[in-house]
């Protein structure tokens, strides 16, 4: 069976930011937040200084063990130090000690723990808990669920300029029931993908396609799943190929579109396979021949690629 079009399907894009060597760690994004490589000497003053109750020793102790940098890692003896630092009431620590609770590291597992935590950061606006403190209310993990709190807590952050925020804000006004709005998923899902998130990229794309939100622009569709399938996101790839399959805001191209059903297929996204088979099948054997070739070579670029598999993301062509 062929699909004349995309199924309006757009999922989170990321529930949660892991706090582990993300962008959003920048000093210039949360003021003051330290480098994780600590050398010896660093590490015996900081020790001395954290002993001594300064809280922002005590936090970058606390990243010292989560890292394992100068230390053996060690999630319990982190989260101890974050716990310091964060009844000192400092934001880095409290998230921190909230990513610790949610998931379960040298800490008992609780939600409702980590919503406090994520919740005391979130109120200093620390733009990362909120995100992560609006994923719980999303959900209901340790706090009842309430989808407005959902929304009010992204939107904090996404404001700030959290990509995955805006995401997932985009996806909340996407689908959640009595929240929709079209127009504020394409805001969102734009801004999130003019940061460079593919994921949104591909979002965008799709709405460009359907003229969800925003009018009908198969141009403009091409252009958005081209840049989330330049990153690798496989499920971006399959829509990027079945566009030159059917000569949509790109000219009509079957090589074109079995190198990218190929590499779609190879990052793992089975509805890529499905495609590639089925036009190989309409393929003359000269043409498919120079399309494996070129599929081949083409295919060393994605060797290794980002995983996107935490963001959720579902394929965007109707189900069988």
């Amino acid at each position: 069976m062929r699909f004349g079009s995309f199924a309006v399907v757009v999922s989170l894009c990321l529930g949660v930011v892991s706090g582990f060597g993300q962008t959003e760690f920048a000093p210039e994004m949360t003021n003051v937040i330290p480098k994780p490589e600590i050398s010896p000497a660093d590490l015996s003053l900081i020790k001395t200084e954290a002993e001594s109750g300064d809280m922002y020793a005590q936090y970058r102790l606390g990243r010292a063990y989560l890292n394992g940098s100068g230390v053996v890692r060690d999630y319990k003896v982190a989260a101890g130090w974050f716990g310091f630092a964060a009844r000192h009431g400092l934001p880095h620590a409290q998230f921190m000690l909230g990513y610790l609770y949610e998931h379960g590291l040298g800490l008992e597992q609780d939600d409702t723990k980590a919503a406090n935590q994520y919740q005391a950061a979130a109120l200093q606006g620390f733009a990362v808990a909120e995100n992560n403190l609006g994923n719980l209310y999303q959900y209901g993990h340790g706090v009842h669920k309430n989808l407005k709190e959902a929304l009010k807590w992204y939107r904090a952050a996404a404001e700030q300029g959290l990509v995955t925020a805006q995401c997932n804000l985009g996806s909340l006004y996407m689908h959640a029931k009595g929240l929709r709005d079209q127009s504020e998923a394409v805001k969102w899902f734009r801004a999130a993908a003019e940061q460079g998130l593919a994921v949104a990229q591909n979002n965008l794309g799709v709405l460009y396609y359907t003229g969800t939100g925003v009018g009908l622009d198969y141009g403009e569709a091409a252009k958005w799943s081209r840049l989330a399938a330049e990153q690798g996101f496989a499920i971006a790839q399959t829509h990027l190929g079945y566009l030159y399959e059917k000569g949509t805001g790109v000219p009509l191209d079957y090589v074109a579109a079995y190198i990218w059903y190929s590499v779609a297929a190879a990052g793992g996204d089975s509805r890529g396979g499905r495609e590639l088979k089925e036009l190989s099948r309409r393929m003359p054997p000269k043409q498919l021949a120079e399309a494996k070739a070129r599929a081949g070579l083409v295919s060393q670029r994605w060797a290794t690629r980002p995983d996107f598999s935490s963001m959720g993301a579902v394929s965007l062509f109707p189900s069988h």
